[in-house]
């Protein structure tokens, strides 16, 4: 066994070395397509993150009456505290309404109003995103309160916007994991082209099947795995990129919401790291199979 791994790794070697311009390029071209593929995975969890960040930040706004008493709007927080679809509530009051209307209405419409005719108001997080309309079903119409708008313009726009960039970073992946496998089996295919008459040779003084494909097998696996190093090494530039370039005083903006946490990036760089290890295997292990005649 030792002296069939001491032969395995000289091989390896050669073969590497021997064909180092066509390793060059076949680890710089995994080295790419991984790095998208790591981009994409980590676009793919900033994206679920943020649209969580997002959610978090629905709100669901409870209007009183102008005219309400002061115990419609105590029972309405009472109920809402109680509500199972309530994460919590912030009671603001008629000044407070009152000077935020000021801010965001037309100027117009802002003269129309009055402290005395401005409502108060919950503003309340659901627990869950779906949750809204619940809510909104739940307190519409109850004793003292004014309406209960459905922010569903907002909802809608953050569902789809998080579906169709998931959707589309999955399949990004997909195609250049298929590209990368590929591009290893055309390497090792090569390689076993150039080293026909030496397998022949081998074959013709009694090495077997594994011990002839190994040497192959693990220079497909050498090459997606030093590919795949390097585009881990992309993905954290991607992740200090990121964190450069967010405001934190901006906590709303998307690539505020997309931070990954350091241990987020490390697991994502193990799995490129993985996927390298995985494609040059299987790659090499499938060009082994199909093209050397053993």
């Amino acid at each position: 066994m030792l002296n069939f791994l001491r032969y395995a790794f000289r091989e390896t070697a050669v073969n590497l070395w021997r064909n180092r311009l066509m390793t060059m390029a076949a680890v710089l071209t995994v080295a790419v397509s991984l790095s998208l593929v790591g981009a994409a995975l980590f676009l793919k969890q900033g994206a679920a993150q943020a649209s969580v960040n997002w959610e978090k930040g629905t709100q669901v706004r409870v209007y009183m009456n102008a005219d309400a008493t002061l115990g419609e709007i105590h029972a309405i927080g009472v109920q809402l505290h109680q509500s199972p679809y309530v994460a919590g509530c912030v009671f603001r009051s008629r000044q407070y309404d009152y000077e935020e209307a000021l801010q965001i209405l037309p100027a117009g419409e802002a003269q129309s109003l009055t402290i005395q005719t401005t409502p108060s108001s919950y503003r309340c997080q659901p627990v869950q995103l779906a949750d809204v309309n619940l809510v909104v079903s739940q307190f519409e119409g109850q004793p003292g309160v004014f309406k209960v708008p459905i922010p569903d313009h907002y909802i809608r726009a953050v569902q789809t916007t998080v579906d169709i960039m998931q959707l589309i970073f999955v399949l990004v992946a997909l195609v250049l994991l298929l590209s990368a496998s590929v591009l290893i089996l055309n390497t090792i295919r090569m390689a076993i082209f150039a080293r026909r008459r030496e397998v022949s040779v081998m074959k013709l003084v009694g090495a077997t099947n594994w011990f002839i494909r190994i040497p192959f097998i693990a220079e497909g696996l050498i090459q997606g795995v030093l590919g795949a190093l390097l585009a881990s090494g992309v993905v954290y530039g991607i992740h200090v990129a990121v964190d450069n370039l967010s405001d934190a005083s901006n906590p709303g903006a998307l690539l505020t919401e997309m931070r990954l946490t350091g241990w987020q990036v490390f697991v994502t760089d193990v799995v490129v790291v993985l996927l390298g290890a995985a494609i040059g295997a299987l790659g090499s292990a499938f060009a082994v199979r199909r093209f050397l005649d053993v």
